[in-house]
């Protein structure tokens, strides 16, 4: 049934897993001599959350960077992390800056510098690469965030099919990140006790670790109660609220699952913003707040900002209250 030929081989691999594990057909002829890129992910796993206390969106995304990192360098070949130069760090950045904004390019920067920092520390490699990935150039503030207008919003809730259980599952994760302003991995990670029905609440574990509790709005109360009741199944052993509809049934893989669902709505749409991850909705939620009157403290309450930094950047989307600051054009009299 699935075109794609990721999901094929993906597929493939689990049924040839599952034989050999029979001894249905002989093990696998080829056994590296090195550790495979999966053991240097685990490890580096249990130093992020051991020694630098990172949360799980924190880890997942390093790793994502370090996966595509070790493929860049090896390919098929075994991994030998002794063979790694600094040359091998720039020619990976300087491909991917070609198809990469900055700030991506400069997270990929500093998820590297954290991989070898834990390879050096713990014997893997020679010496310590941390100080070969170069930061790129960038300027703070100097764009204006991205967001779609209201009609947009509507177009994109439209596209869910509320006849079909894919439909009234993607409705709900799209108005928890439009309508309550969540994180994609703070979507991913919902479990069933974290909607409080009778205190009409919902509590979301934000970054580091922080638990907050925001309103059950009754468009979102009433979409996550349609999926609940219709289509999430309750024989799955997992909490999470968010379940896969192809088998294997679980839970979502994370942030990366719920920004594929906000791309996948909006293409169907007809929409092409610049950016379409899931983190344009909460942009979005944020620029309709600030249009209709609400001050930064009180967005940064709704998005759970840390610092009034965070919420700055949408003082640059109040163009009606921007235009009483602009000065006049100056004519060709009074130009200077």
């Amino acid at each position: 049934r699935r075109t794609q030929r990721e999901r094929r081989h993906a597929a493939a691999s689990l049924v040839l897993a599952h034989l050999r594990a029979q001894g249905a057909v002989p093990p696998s002829p080829h056994v590296p001599n090195h550790p495979g890129p999966v053991v240097y992910e685990q490890r580096y796993a249990r130093y992020m959350v051991k020694e630098r206390g990172a949360v799980a969106g924190t880890i997942e995304g390093y790793l994502a960077v370090v996966r595509d990192f070790l493929g860049h360098r090896f390919g098929a070949s075994p991994v030998d992390l002794a063979t790694l130069r600094a040359s091998d760090v720039g020619a990976y950045l300087t491909e991917r800056a070609s198809t990469l904004a900055a700030k991506t390019l400069a997270y990929r920067a500093g998820a590297l510098r954290s991989f070898f920092r834990f390879l050096f520390l713990h014997g893997e490699t020679a010496i310590d690469l941390s100080t070969a990935p170069l930061m790129p150039q960038g300027r703070d503030q100097a764009t204006v965030p991205r967001y779609l207008a209201p009609a947009e919003v509507e177009q994109l809730l439209d596209t869910c099919d509320l006849s079909t259980p894919t439909g009234r599952r993607n409705r709900a994760i799209l108005l928890l990140l439009v309508r309550l302003g969540l994180r994609a991995g703070e979507v991913a990670a919902l479990e069933l006790d974290d909607i409080r029905w009778r205190s009409g609440e919902i509590v979301v574990r934000g970054k580091g670790d922080v638990v907050n509790r925001l309103p059950l709005l009754s468009e979102v109360g009433e979409a996550l109660s349609a999926y609940l009741a219709q289509d999430r199944r309750a024989d799955i052993r997992t909490r999470r609220l968010f379940l896969r509809r192809c088998a294997p049934v679980e839970e979502l893989s994370g942030r990366g699952a719920i920004s594929s669902i906000v791309r996948k709505g909006l293409s169907r749409a007809g929409l092409h913003p610049p950016v379409r991850g899931a983190h344009l909705l909460r942009h979005t939620l944020a620029t309709q707040m600030i249009r209709a009157g609400a001050s930064m403290a009180e967005i940064a309450d709704v998005l759970r900002h840390a610092t009034p930094t965070s919420s700055a950047i949408y003082a640059k989307v109040d163009f009606e209250t921007l235009r009483a600051l602009a000065r006049p054009w100056p004519t060709v009299g009074g130009a200077r």
